[in-house]
């Protein structure tokens, strides 16, 4: 909002020499401040060197009329005026004085000489009404002048009789030209004096009171001006003055009484019209503000403020065509208006112009460089166009300015974030809250950064204070569920996140969310997890199923095919891992035309890798679900996959509106997408025996000889012999990450190392938010002391595998198993004992021991596993021999053969193809590894 005026440069009746000498200066303090002996010494001096100096034969006047010695002051006054006889206050001083003294006759003579000289204004003609046969004239609404102005009263007694009840129209001349001057001390001083001598006058109290306020001292300015609307109840300056001082003492509805009094005494008063309007716009009353700047347009079209702040009420409203068009009004009348500039920006901004917004934020900034909120809505253009550097700088400016700016520090610590500089970010966020501690908006996202960086019990501390200022606030309640899950509470969890879905019924990502939830929780049995997944696609596909349209992809069964891939995990992501070699087989393969839609707005350098094995890359973070949709419509493709499944960024949405003919799912999430739109979902079956699961997926279900491959990392080191042949004990691992070591987990575990007495445990990917600490106490309960333990923090690649070069058998997590971790263990040479489920993700484990040949690593129960790893604990020949061929095992496995998988999965899709051809349903069936030869 713009803020209530600040006081105008109203057309000064002197002009004050700007070339007055050092003693004229010093004899104005002198005389302003009430020290009056050297003030005349000073005027003396100045005349007896210049006898015909204008000022300081005025000033010496008005100093002999303070003095009360009117006739004495008359001869400066002659002499001020024959010097400068064009200056309007000399005329006016000396004419008040003959009237002083007495002397009406020679007063009419010299004002009527004025006249004829052009002596005009209210001032004159206030004089003229003391004179007797005079009449007032009439009023004219073109002489008002914005608030605050001040404008001499009319006099009320009668000076040539000599009763001092009101200062002098020279005094109060004076008092104008020191207001007009913008000299506010000197003129409070004169003020002050005058409301002392003529108490029950009003125009002292109002000048001094307007005064005050132009000097930012509301609270000693109210008093005055309640004190001069007591005496000058039928003056709207006054009034309206009044309701400004009360406005910035935020006492709104006492303001808008005031805006109100004013208009009654002058319906015309287009100041008050919009100092009301401005009231409305604080009450947060937008739609009686805009029609309130409006009625004061229509008073006066030239009010450039007016404009701006029409233009922030329609902005307010979501109109930004009009509040568009209300700000260029206020810049064709007032080109150098920053407050217009930066209105216009915003509204810009909002009309999708970032461009033209960032150009009149710049010309704001020309204008009042020290202007921080400019600089913090630059910020966040330049943030909203990627240009991360950019915006940094000018919110770091912005708080430069302001260093209470609470939003500015906030989306200072978000452009650092995005940025990846989490250490900074939290820094900046908590100064936002040092100066804004209920700041909901900066407690989510240091939640957001504490989570970040692993530090999950702050980070659901800072949740549940936002949750505390903001009970509603969907997406704190959806990430406090997540990091409930994450802390391995998954009770709490779930009910977050359906907390979250209860608010806002339509928030896809929640239910993700809650689904991802569900799947680590032992208590949700296959069942339960499928109807939640089915519960989905009602929610959000059955919607858009009767706008899905026919496809007019040509039914051609043996012409390339456009396939499209879709993830926002085409990055260091461990689905690179696994996409990664598939896409440089395919990128030779002739039927095969690939699209890859990747939708994350950040690349490195796994992106740059990726992009060279496909044909056509499309960055698509920055559209919505729709429109991505019409895009892959446009773009004609035949079969679109997803790797990403219920996981973050996914793009559902856009898959549940059908634009391909085929869709399926892969890689990315174990289990059911519980869409309708979506065909099919690769695996193999090892990971999905045959006929097991397919009850469990809206996907008809392709079985290709193995579902993906592995890539090894090149900074792995070399498998070092088992540590427990020099040792004396074995050691087991875990580097799962922390999510999925549950209290059951643990238990179990404990058991076989209690089994196994002199075992040891190591765990890796530890978090450093006490977690640890936890994880000892839950352990102690179950008799396996803490210097049976080891954990290590998560790790660069090369120290994570190294860890391995200490650990004989790694233990799986359940009910959601290990996956790339698994991988890893085998290149390292360590096998891994795990438990299977009857759920996809706790089918993993099994599936990757299946291909390698390790089955009796796969239990189905907990006594079998306990029993299984002592047996196993005590066999060392066995787990050194494994130990020397894993890799080899690995390598030669389906898992090394990229390019079996990716012929696999030509077949599969040109399978998909020729049935959609002939018109065909999706039905599952299996690409075997003879038919490929």
């Amino acid at each position: 909002m713009i803020n209530a005026e600040h006081p105008p440069s109203l057309a000064a009746d002197v002009t004050l020499d700007e070339v007055l000498s050092q003693a004229l200066d010093k004899a104005l303090a002198c005389h302003a401040d009430g020290y009056f002996a050297e003030a005349e010494q000073l005027y003396r001096a100045i005349l007896q060197a210049q006898p015909e100096h204008a000022v300081a034969n005025h000033q010496f006047g008005l100093l002999e009329i303070q003095r009360q010695q009117p006739a004495a002051a008359l001869p400066y006054f002659l002499a001020a005026l024959e010097a400068s006889p064009e200056s309007c206050l000399y005329w006016l001083s000396y004419i008040d004085t003959l009237l002083l003294t007495g002397q009406e006759d020679t007063a009419r003579q010299v004002l009527e000489l004025g006249r004829q000289h052009g002596l005009t204004g209210n001032e004159v003609e206030a004089l003229a009404l003391r004179l007797p046969d005079n009449e007032p004239p009439a009023p004219s609404p073109a002489d008002e002048k914005p608030w605050p102005a001040v404008r001499a009263s009319k006099a009320t007694g009668n000076r040539a009789r000599g009763r001092d009840a009101e200062p002098s129209a020279a005094e109060e001349s004076m008092l104008m030209a020191l207001f007009s001057a913008g000299r506010y001390s000197e003129g409070e001083n004169l003020a002050r004096t005058l409301t002392e001598r003529f108490s029950q006058h009003g125009f002292g109290w109002k000048v001094w009171g307007t005064l005050l306020k132009a000097q930012g001292r509301d609270s000693d300015a109210l008093p005055v001006l309640r004190q001069a609307a007591k005496l000058l109840p039928r003056d709207a300056e006054v009034q309206s003055n009044l309701g400004l001082v009360l406005f910035d003492m935020g006492k709104l509805p006492e303001a808008a009484a005031c805006q109100r009094r004013a208009l009654k005494i002058r319906p015309e008063f287009a100041e008050a019209h919009y100092n009301l309007a401005n009231v409305r716009y604080a009450q947060g009353k937008f739609a009686e503000a805009a029609a309130g700047y409006q009625r004061a347009l229509a008073l006066k079209p030239d009010f450039p403020r007016a404009h701006c702040n029409l233009g922030n009420a329609l902005a307010e409203q979501g109109d930004f065509p009009a509040a568009d068009a209300a700000y260029n009004q206020a810049l064709a009348l007032q080109p150098d208006f920053a407050e217009a500039h930066k209105g216009l920006g915003r509204s810009l901004m909002a009309l999708d112009r970032p461009d033209e917004a960032l150009d009149h934020y710049r010309q704001a900034l020309t204008l009042k460089p020290e202007d921080a909120q400019t600089r913090y809505y630059l910020g966040e253009a330049l943030r909203a166009r990627g240009r991360l550097d950019e915006a940094e700088a000018a919110f770091r400016r912005a708080v430069q300015d302001k260093p209470d700016f609470a939003e500015a520090h906030f989306n200072l610590g978000n452009t650092l974030d995005d940025q990846g500089r989490l250490s900074e970010a939290e820094a900046a966020l908590r100064c936002a809250l040092q100066y804004r501690p209920d700041f909901e908006g900066a407690l989510y996202n240091l939640g957001n950064v504490l989570r970040a960086q692993e530090r999950l019990s702050e980070a659901e501390a800072s949740y549940r204070q936002a949750l505390a200022i903001k009970p509603d606030m969907e997406q704190a309640l959806l990430n406090l569920g997540v990091t409930l899950t994450e802390l391995g509470r998954y009770g709490e969890g779930e009910a977050a996140c359906r907390q979250a879905m209860a608010l806002k019924p339509d928030y896809a990502l929640a239910h993700s969310n809650l689904l991802f939830c569900l799947t680590h929780n032992e208590n949700n049995d296959a069942s339960a997890l499928f109807a939640e997944h089915c519960r989905f696609g009602e929610q959000f596909e059955t919607p858009l199923r009767a706008h899905w349209s026919a496809h007019g992809n040509r039914k051609d069964p043996e012409r390339c095919l456009q396939v499209g891939f879709v993830s926002a995990d085409f990055r260091n992501h461990a689905v690179t891992n696994f996409i990664e070699p598939v896409l440089a087989e395919l990128k030779s393969h002739q039927t095969l035309s690939l699209h890859a839609y990747f939708s994350h707005a950040e690349e490195d350098h796994a992106t740059l890798r990726l992009r060279e094995h496909v044909r056509h890359w499309h960055p698509v973070a920055g559209l919505d679900d729709a429109t991505l949709a019409e895009k892959i419509r446009a773009d004609g493709i035949d079969i679109l996959i997803d790797l990403s499944g219920h996981t973050a960024h996914h793009r559902l949405l856009a898959f549940a509106r059908k634009p391909a003919p085929l869709q399926a799912s892969w890689i990315g999430y174990p289990g059911t997408t519980g869409l309708q739109a979506m065909d099919y979902y690769l695996s193999d079956p090892f990971f999905l025996p045959r006929g097991e699961f397919d009850g469990q997926f809206t996907e008809k279900i392709v079985h290709l000889p193995c579902c993906s491959p592995f890539l090894p990392s090149p900074l792995a080191p070399s498998v070092s012999p088992l540590p427990a042949l020099s040792q004396g004990h074995v050691t087991f691992g875990s580097f799962n990450r922390p999510t999925k070591i549950s209290a059951s987990v643990i238990a179990l575990w404990a058991q076989l190392l209690v089994a196994v007495p002199r075992s040891r445990m190591l765990l890796g990917a530890m978090r450093t938010d006490g977690r640890v600490e936890q994880l000892i106490d839950e352990f102690a309960r179950h008799g396996v002391v803490k210097e049976r333990l080891s954990f290590h923090p998560r790790s660069a690649m090369t120290d994570y595998l190294e860890l391995h070069q200490r650990v004989d058998i790694c233990l799986d997590t359940f009910p959601y198993n290990g996956g790339t971790t698994t991988f890893h263990a085998l290149w390292m040479g360590v096998p891994t004992l795990t438990l299977a489920g009857g759920t996809f993700p706790g089918q993993t484990g099994a599936g990757i021991l299946g291909h390698v040949g390790l089955t009796a690593f796969i239990t189905r129960n907990t006594t079998e596993f306990v029993e299984r790893g002592a047996a196993l604990a005590a066999d060392l020949p066995l787990l050194a021999g494994l130990r020397d061929e894993l890799r080899e095992r690995l390598a030669r496995s389906a898992f090394g053969q990229p390019a079996l998988i990716a012929a696999a999965l030509e077949r599969a899709l040109r399978g998909m193809w020729q049935r959609w051809c002939h018109g065909l349903p999706a039905e599952s069936f299996e690409v075997r590894r003879q038919d490929l030869a």
